[in-house]
């Protein structure tokens, strides 16, 4: 039996969520792929698919699995590219991407990025959740803040400053904060996704704080501090229509921390597909255009293509 058709076969039942709709994308039918499947996992000896009548789940052993084969069909897929001399990127891109960043700079622009390259697939995974580059089989991810993992490189595609903000019916109720560390007595809306939790950093502290709503969503947090909740914590893109109306102002804005970097990584051993490098020179564009993300300028002995 051919083993690069039946890590395809795997591979694409993955990505589609389905047989039947693997079958259709490489047309060799529900059956075949199905087959082929199963006689994969018997050449393992291991099961790398759950199923049932509505979906397919992997495994544990599975996301190992299909980690690293998706690695080696892009490593083929880019080699034969090269020889072919395909100007044209084509394939699945993968790239994960946070959520408010995702509805707000990205996703707008897909449709040209499409429209651009017309034989590349986008599998956009828009979660605030950390994704594991080497493991999951995903070439891109866009963060957020000074990356630490050496085994991932950085493209540096702007810059932002972290916030205060509050309703103007929270401040007339709460009265307004002068310093950092005031906020000790006020409700703060917790981002529990942020890696420094409930410790707010500013120019010259770290304050902890504390507050009666924690949420997992950053346009969460935008809304509750909309709603009076409390005071909130963040990019001032994600208050940008509050703030416009009046209805939130800002605060502590002689405290606010410096700026803080937004990167696409991806693995640094990793063969780059040419796919994955025009999404980053198309993403990179739209935020050097964008004025929420200042400049790009780096600073003296930090390099825009560093270990992140």
């Amino acid at each position: 039996m051919d083993r690069f058709l039946l890590m395809t076969c795997f591979a694409r039942a993955v990505e589609t969520g389905s047989f039947s709709a693997a079958g259709r994308d490489l047309g060799l039918g529900q059956p075949n792929v199905s087959r082929y499947v199963a006689a994969l996992e018997d050449h393992l000896q291991t099961r790398l698919l759950h199923r049932s009548t509505r979906k397919l789940s992997l495994t544990p052993e599975g996301e190992r699995y299909y980690a690293d084969i998706r690695r080696i069909l892009d490593a083929v897929d880019e080699s034969e590219s090269s020889f072919r001399n395909n100007a044209d990127p084509s394939g699945l891109l993968r790239v994960a991407c946070p959520t408010a960043l995702a509805h707000a700079f990205v996703l707008p622009h897909v449709p040209a990025f499409l429209e651009r390259y017309p034989q590349l697939t986008l599998d956009l995974q828009i979660n605030d959740r950390y994704v594991d580059l080497v493991n999951e089989g995903t070439e891109l991810a866009i963060r957020i803040g000074h990356l630490e993992d050496s085994a991932l490189r950085a493209r540096r595609i702007g810059m932002y400053e972290r916030v205060f903000v509050a309703s103007k019916d929270y401040l007339a109720k709460r009265g307004v904060p002068s310093t950092p560390d005031d906020l000790r007595d006020h409700d703060c809306v917790i981002y529990t996704l942020l890696t420094s939790g409930a410790t707010w950093r500013f120019r010259d502290a770290d304050i902890p704080v504390s507050g009666r709503l924690r949420v997992n969503s950053p346009e969460a947090v935008s809304a509750a501090v909309s709603a009076g909740l409390g005071v909130g914590h963040g990019p001032a893109w994600l208050f940008e229509k509050g703030l416009k109306s009046g209805r939130l102002k800002f605060i502590l804005k002689d405290y606010f921390a410096p700026a803080v970097p937004v990167q696409i990584v991806y693995v640094a051993n990793r063969l780059l597909p040419t796919r994955a490098i025009v999404f980053m020179d198309f993403i990179a564009e739209v935020f050097a255009k964008n004025p929420a993300f200042g400049s790009t300028a780096r600073a003296p002995g930090d390099s825009e293509m560093g270990k992140a």
